[in-house]
């Protein structure tokens, strides 16, 4: 049996052996026979996935990611991308915060380093929306420098690697411990990759296949017998429900109305439909006097802190509406729902449904 605490070495050879075979193909991964071969990641197409990644799952966002470099193929073509455009792309991604991030890291790329990101960790950090995940994991798989990087994967692995039962959040700074002491200098661009792999394919979150894992020997938790209750995790306070009112109007002749949310707040920057406030008691906020009607049924939406429901209301819009500065007034063959955020998606189903 290896020894976990002086063979790290040998460990990260076998960890990269096992990648070399089994590394997941994804559109903006440069594969371990091609990286070998002098192929180089582009840190664009890095920074893109890995802000799409964040609390998001890779099947999600594998069809945004190939639509966002069709449409924009570079950082500087993504700078000199209007705002609205970009949103709406991001529609139904969710956190739209990161998009609005997005646009701020590109431009501060395009303007500040001629179009070409930072290759240490240091000034990747000082870009607009990259945390220090994110500078890690571009330093570490675009530019290959020996930077750790940890994300939930990581954390998994490195909690019944040594077999750690502090629970989560507050065993970061261990697990990061932990994860540095093994991160080579050599290939450090794959082994940040394998190691998520690791935990996304083979010490999963239940059921982890530790009969074919590379690491099976020096597991501290598949010894204990504790691989499947790790990592611990704080008991989460139950998340609130709130409450909101949505307004649906459209013109006889298929003009929608439609109002921009505030850059700042949730959902910011992003189309949706007119509302009131969302809280325990939403008071009635009509775009419009008119003889507003209920939809039978609600909209049920969950976000980071909270649950909300939505009652729909629906009118029609009337004739020479004047329209205020937040406010769209977009015709039916413009009109696209998949660029609304789901929340928003969904109330327009509800309105399509009944």
């Amino acid at each position: 049996m290896r020894d976990l605490n002086s063979d790290f070495a040998a460990m990260g050879e076998d960890l990269l052996a096992w990648y070399d075979v089994h590394a997941r193909e994804m559109p903006w991964r440069v594969s371990p026979a091609d990286r070998a071969a002098g192929v180089r990641p582009d840190p664009y197409k890095v920074w893109l996935s890995e802000v799409m990644l964040q609390q998001t799952t890779v099947a999600a966002v594998r069809e945004y990611f190939l639509r966002f470099t069709g449409r924009w193929p570079s950082v500087l073509g993504l700078a000199a991308a209007e705002d609205a455009d970009v949103m709406s792309e991001w529609a139904g991604l969710g956190y739209y915060a990161r998009a609005r991030n997005l646009l701020k890291c590109a431009r501060a790329v395009a303007q500040d380093h001629g179009g070409s990101f930072p290759d240490s960790y240091e000034g990747l950090l000082k870009l607009p929306g990259i945390g220090p995940y994110t500078a890690a994991a571009i330093a570490s798989i675009a530019f290959d420098r020996p930077e750790t990087v940890l994300d939930g994967n990581v954390e998994r692995v490195m909690a019944r690697l040594h077999d750690i039962h502090d629970p989560l959040p507050g065993a970061k700074p261990v697990l990061k411990t932990r994860a540095e002491a093994l991160t080579p200098d050599q290939r450090p661009g794959d082994y940040a990759q394998a190691v998520m792999d690791l935990g996304a394919t083979i010490c999963t979150p239940r059921n982890p296949a530790c009969g074919i894992c590379p690491w099976r020997e020096p597991c501290a938790a598949r010894a204990a017998g504790t691989a499947a209750e790790l990592p611990r995790k704080t008991p989460k306070k139950p998340k609130p429900t709130r409450h909101g009112i949505v307004y649906l109007a459209q013109s006889a002749d298929g003009i929608w109305l439609l109002e921009r949310r505030p850059d700042k707040g949730l959902l910011g920057g992003m189309l949706g439909w007119p509302g009131s406030e969302w809280n325990g008691a939403p008071v009635p906020a009509p775009p419009f006097e008119a003889d507003w009607q209920a939809l039978p049924g609600e909209v049920r939406h969950t976000f980071t802190h909270f649950h909300l429901i939505l009652q729909v209301m629906t009118a029609e819009l009337p004739r020479g509406f004047n329209r205020n500065a937040d406010q769209e007034l977009v015709p039916q063959q413009d009109f696209r729902p998949s660029s609304l955020p789901t929340v928003m998606r969904k109330a327009f189903s509800l309105y399509k449904d009944r």
